[in-house]
């Protein structure tokens, strides 16, 4: 049995048994991954609004933290593009373009994230993620993925386009400046998406964006295009982050507090998600609640240490897997390639233009709009296709919290109504048998017109109180008049007292009628409810049965006081089950 010190700190659990092949594998994907993060690292800190070495800063520390706390061996920490975006939504509002106020919101946003994350781990509140469904996630997911794309506009074509988080206001300023594009710094960027695109399409484990920042880069120098005003990424800062204590005041903290909610949660669907799938196909299991913790403890640090928040990637994670990953020993390798650039290389980045970075956004992110999950959801499941459409275009109409909500709340209304309207079905008998099926489903079922056999697949409580109603008082009025009900209860795991309530208007309901009531296959917590409830004592212990078939021989027994066939077994005096 794990210790808690292993609990929280996995690599004690399994580094004694670390081989030197599990080393090789880890050092291959480590650098591999690192080299792929340093340009991508700098590009995802764009969108967040922020200078582009942040990007690197949010590569260190946080890898380091989730290497020793992860419970993931594939999962590549760092910055991605979602939440970058969610970053910028969230803080420029309140920076009113100071820059340094901006990094300073950014940090303590992480810091947010990072001790929500941390804190709903501890209190092993992973469940929490299950709200946001999966057509919610497509459905944001892709309307981000637009947002993020446009968002890189201004830098592709070399114009100043305004921050905006609305595509439509994003094209029709770029619309408004077409006549200012600027000629080179379009075909630097469209040049290198179509570079990444076949990369990618020659080989999806080569480095593609440190290969285009190189050409680029060296191309740009070489032909000294920065004096004809193509933007560069110029000096950046060498060494590595300073400890900074994030430092704002109370009414930014309130502010903030929405979009460190929705980081929190979609950061942790994105990050294990991915963490499930390659944990699946390597054989071991990943807790989600210590996930949490990790990346919650990954962002506290990282805020320390001059980093925006962060989580697991899909495509470095796939990178990571593909080049060898063995162990979380892979991302400490990761960020001392990137600690060694920061200290070593960075002189190297001032020629790099912005269009490159631009464009590594773009293709990066273009994997995110899955119109496939919106035609199979169309053939499969219009509900989910609604929810999907509804949360695509409420993210891109209202905004990117606002979007989120509202395909949150689309969802738990869905479950609410499906829950109110649950599965009901009338039974018949199977031919020489004592089972019974749901005759809509099974024409050979035989249905009776003295003895009526309803089941209701679900639990009931107050939502479908009234469906339970609606069913059962419809039974009067079938032509022949029925003289008794059997409430085939086995699909049923909990009742509250809104059901019990209305069970126990509807047996004095049918009383009146002379139509007796019977329960059948009655689960042991629902039992004892009911007889708390006084509805045992209402109905009486001789309506009880364990199955539907001695349930009909009472009811037929009842109707007709000469029946040879033998006495059924009554459920008078059955044990509480577990």
């Amino acid at each position: 049995m794990r210790s808690l010190l292993q609990q929280f700190f996995p690599p004690l659990e399994w580094g004694p048994s670390y081989t030197r092949k599990q080393l090789y594998g880890d050092l291959s994907a480590g650098l591999t991954v690192g080299v792929m993060l340093i340009p991508q690292g700098m590009a995802y800190a764009l969108i967040a609004g922020m200078p582009p070495i942040y990007g690197l800063y949010a590569s260190l520390v946080p890898l380091i933290i989730y290497a020793l706390m992860g419970t993931s061996r594939q999962l590549a920490v760092g910055p991605v593009a979602m939440v970058s975006l969610l970053v910028a939504a969230g803080v420029a509002p309140l920076a009113d373009g100071d820059v340094d106020r901006y990094i300073m919101l950014s940090l303590m946003l992480a810091l947010m994230v990072g001790v929500l994350q941390f804190g709903l781990g501890l209190l092993r509140f992973g469940f929490l993620a299950n709200f946001l469904s999966h057509p919610v996630l497509s459905g944001f997911t892709s309307a981000a993925a637009l947002i993020i794309g446009f968002s890189q506009l201004k830098h592709l074509l070399g114009v100043d386009l305004p921050q905006s988080i609305y595509v439509h206001e994003i094209i029709w300023a770029a619309v408004q400046q077409a006549g200012d594009i600027h000629l080179l710094t379009l075909a630097i960027g469209v040049g290198s998406i179509a570079l990444l695109l076949g990369l990618r399409h020659l080989n999806p484990r080569l480095p593609g964006p440190l290969v285009v920042v190189v050409i680029a880069t060296v191309t740009v120098w070489a032909a000294g295009a920065a004096a004809q005003d193509v933007s560069i990424v110029g000096e950046v800062p060498a060494g590595l982050p300073g400890l900074v204590v994030p430092v704002v005041d109370w009414a930014d903290v309130q502010a903030l507090a929405p979009v460190a909610v929705v980081i929190s949660l979609v950061g942790f669907m994105e990050s294990i998600a991915v963490a499930k799938v390659y944990a699946s196909q390597n054989g071991y299991e990943v807790d989600p609640n210590q996930e949490l913790v990790a990346l919650g403890a990954a962002n506290i640090g990282g805020a320390f240490f001059q980093s925006f928040p962060v989580t697991g990637g899909f495509s470095r994670t796939a990178v990571n897997d593909q080049a060898g990953a063995e162990s979380t020993g892979a991302s400490l390798i990761s960020a001392l390639l990137i600690g060694g650039t920061l200290l070593l290389l960075t002189p190297l980045f001032y020629y790099m233009p912005q269009a490159v970075l631009a464009a590594i956004v773009m293709v990066a992110v273009s994997g995110l709009f899955n119109i496939k999950e919106a035609r199979h959801l169309w053939r499969t499941d219009r509900k989910d296709f609604g929810l999907l459409v509804l949360t695509f275009g409420s993210t891109l109409a209202l905004g990117i919290e606002e979007g989120i909500l509202v395909g949150v709340v689309g969802s738990l209304l869905v479950v609410l109504y499906q829950s109110s309207r649950p599965h009901t079905v009338v039974m018949g008998q199977l031919p020489q048998t004592t089972t019974y099926r749901a005759s809509a489903r099974y024409p050979a079922a035989e249905t009776r017109d003295d003895v009526v056999i309803v089941r209701i697949d679900a639990s009931l409580y107050f939502a479908n109180a009234n469906h339970l109603k609606d069913a059962l008082r419809a039974v009067p009025h079938r032509t022949p008049t029925p003289r008794a009900v059997v409430l085939d209860a086995y699909p049923v795991n909990t009742i509250d007292s809104t059901a019990l309530h209305a069970l126990h208007e509807l047996v004095t309901e049918l009383r009146r009628q002379d139509i007796t009531f019977f329960v059948a296959g009655c689960k042991g917590p629902v039992r004892d409810a009911m007889a708390k409830a006084g509805f045992v004592d209402h109905l009486g212990e001789e309506a009880f049965f364990h199955e539907v078939h001695e349930a009909v021989r009472a009811a037929r027994a009842a109707q007709q006081r000469t029946s040879t066939e033998p006495p059924p077994t009554k459920m008078a005096d059955v044990q509480a089950e577990a």
